[in-house]
């Protein structure tokens, strides 16, 4: 009951993270369509080399279904973390993407979009509707409802297949820009004018007198602001 309530918690907590993913599960195709291709035809192994790409190949920090699961822990992960790994992609596919996607959003803050929990949500309405026609065509026998049960229950895999390939892809997008493959930030240079050297405190005005400090006279006309070089020769109208 405890860790039920901890892992309600933390998915309330996911809902103030201030940060978004790099690319949205709509734009996923888009921003690397040979990738998303591989994610959909070769889901589990995608789902192997990303786990082990979020835990920085150090696979002594893996826990089964990265430790959102009641049975994590307990399934021998420390003696051979590969082999488990290997397990859980292929028998609980559907967990190790949600369980990579968990692991980056608590380590980067990330929340998901309005859009992608709208698609996400679609995914699992149309998975419950099509499980729900099969029991209702076991149930009455209708070849109708079979065949509409069917039609759904493919549809239904085709959905989820095509959004875990996507999710797997944004996953593979937001560690190439954690890990800087996107290059630097492109920074803009200042203009010549306002640069100044490191040791000054303040970067000196241009084309304007410095201001004299606050609660301090203003200097009398006729004579240079503090600050400025004094002029080799006097007021006007006086001779030396």
């Amino acid at each position: 009951m405890a860790m039920q309530q901890q892992h309600l918690d933390k998915m309330q907590l996911r809902q103030s993270y201030r940060n978004l993913w790099h690319t949205d599960l709509i734009h996923t195709i888009q921003a690397d369509t040979p990738y998303c291709c591989l994610a959909l035809w070769c889901g589990p192994c995608v789902s192997y080399l990303l786990r082990k790409r979020a835990l920085y190949n150090d696979m002594s920090r893996y826990v089964c279904c990265a430790g959102y699961m009641p049975c994590s822990g307990r399934c021998g992960e420390s003696k051979c973390p590969e082999f488990c790994l290997c397990t859980e992609v292929f028998l609980c596919f559907g967990n190790s993407v949600a369980s990579t996607r968990f692991l980056l959003q608590d380590e980067f803050n990330i929340q998901t979009t309005k859009c992608d929990n709208c698609i996400i949500g679609f995914m699992f309405c149309l998975q419950q509707i099509a499980c729900i026609f099969s029991i209702v065509a076991l149930i009455v026998g209708s070849e109708e409802i079979q065949e509409a049960s069917q039609l759904l229950s493919c549809l239904a895999d085709m959905v989820y297949c095509s959004v875990c390939a996507c999710m797997q892809t944004q996953h593979k997008i937001e560690m190439d820009k954690r890990d800087g493959m996107f290059g630097p930030q492109v920074m803009a240079v200042p203009p010549f004018q306002q640069m100044s050297r490191i040791d000054q405190a303040i970067p000196p005005s241009v084309g304007h007198a410095p201001q004299p400090a606050y609660g301090q006279p203003y200097p009398a006309q006729g004579y240079p602001a503090p600050g400025y070089p004094q002029s080799s020769y006097g007021p006007s109208g006086h001779n030396y």
